[in-house]
C-alpha cells in the first residue's frame, strides 16, 4: 500500500498545459511541476511563455514551451505531434486556455460567440481527442483536467457581468467532462474539471476594477476570493494517483460561493 506521499507524486509523469503562460494556468502548472511532473505549456505569446519557462526553471521544474492557438483546428494536430516528440507520452492533460467577451445578450456579437465557444469548448474537444486517441487510449492511463467555472454553473447577478457565452461554453465543458469520463473509464482514463470562483487574472481585471475585490469576496462565505495558491491542491489531486478513482467531477475552488 503506497504512502500519501507516493500517491501525490508526479515523477515520470507528464503534462501538457494550455493556457500555461500566466494566471491560472501557470500556478496549475507550477503545482504539476513541483510535484515531479515534466511540462510544455501552450499559449499564443512567445514571449510569455519564455517568461514562464524561466519562472518555472529558477524553482527546479523542467518545462518547454510551444507557441500556439487553439482556437485555429490546424493547430491542434501539430501541437500534439511536437509536444509527443518532447515528452514522448502525455500522462496530464490540462484543459485551461480559455477567453471571455463582455456584452449584451440582445446585442452580443456573433464573432464574439464563436470565438469564447471556438476556443473554450470546441479546443477542448479536439486536443483531448488527439491526446487520447494518440497517447492515453493506447496506454490505458491518462489524466484529464478541464478548467470549467463557477459561471457554468449560473447566470451573472443583474447589473454584474455580461458574459453569456463565457458561461454557456463553461457549462458546456461541465458536461463535456461528465460524458467524457463515462466514454473513457474503459480506458483508464480519468477526466475531471475544476471550477475557479473570483481570482486575480488578466481575464477578471475589468470585474474586479467594476465591482471591486471586496464586494466579490463578501459573496463568498470564507470572505475572500482565490490566490496565487487555491487551485493547486485540486490540480495535483485530479492529477495524480490520489484522485484515481475519481472521474466525471466537477470541484468548485470559489470560497463557498456556490454553497450559499
Amino acid at each position: 500500500m503506497r504512502t500519501t506521499q507516493a500517491l501525490f507524486s508526479l515523477a515520470g509523469k507528464t503534462a501538457l498545459v494550455t493556457g500555461g503562460s500566466r494566471g491560472l494556468g501557470l500556478q496549475m502548472a507550477e503545482a504539476l511541476g513541483e510535484q515531479g511532473a515534466a511540462l510544455v505549456l501552450v499559449a499564443r505569446k512567445q514571449g510569455e511563455l519564455d517568461d514562464a519557462v524561466a519562472h518555472l526553471a529558477a524553482r527546479g521544474i523542467q518545462a518547454s514551451a510551444i507557441a500556439a492557438d487553439l482556437s485555429q483546428d490546424e493547430q491542434v494536430g501539430a501541437l500534439v505531434d511536437e509536444a509527443l516528440a518532447r515528452l514522448g507520452q502525455i500522462d496530464i492533460l490540462l484543459n485551461n486556455a480559455g477567453a471571455s467577451w463582455g456584452a449584451p445578450a440582445e446585442d452580443y456579437p456573433a464573432e464574439a460567440w464563436d470565438k469564447v465557444m471556438n476556443l473554450n469548448v470546441r479546443s477542448v474537444f479536439l486536443l483531448s481527442q488527439a491526446v487520447g486517441k494518440r497517447s492515453m487510449i493506447p496506454r490505458r492511463y491518462g489524466r484529464i483536467i478541464n478548467i470549467a467555472s463557477i459561471a457554468g454553473l449560473a447566470g451573472n447577478p443583474p447589473g454584474t457581468m455580461q458574459t453569456l457565452a463565457y458561461n454557456t461554453s463553461k457549462a458546456a465543458v461541465i458536461n463535456f467532462t461528465r460524458t467524457l469520463a463515462g466514454e473513457w473509464g474503459r480506458y483508464g482514463i480519468t477526466v475531471n474539471a475544476i471550477a475557479p470562483g473570483f481570482f486575480p487574472s488578466r481575464m477578471t481585471k475589468g470585474v474586479l476594477d467594476t465591482i471591486g475585490a471586496e464586494r466579490l469576496a463578501r459573496d463568498a462565505p470564507l470572505g475572500r476570493i482565490g490566490d496565487d495558491e487555491d487551485l493547486k491542491g485540486a490540480t495535483v489531486l485530479f492529477a495524480s494517483d490520489a484522485g484515481k478513482h475519481i472521474t466525471g467531477q466537477t470541484l468548485a475552488v470559489d470560497g463557498g460561493v456556490t454553497a450559499v
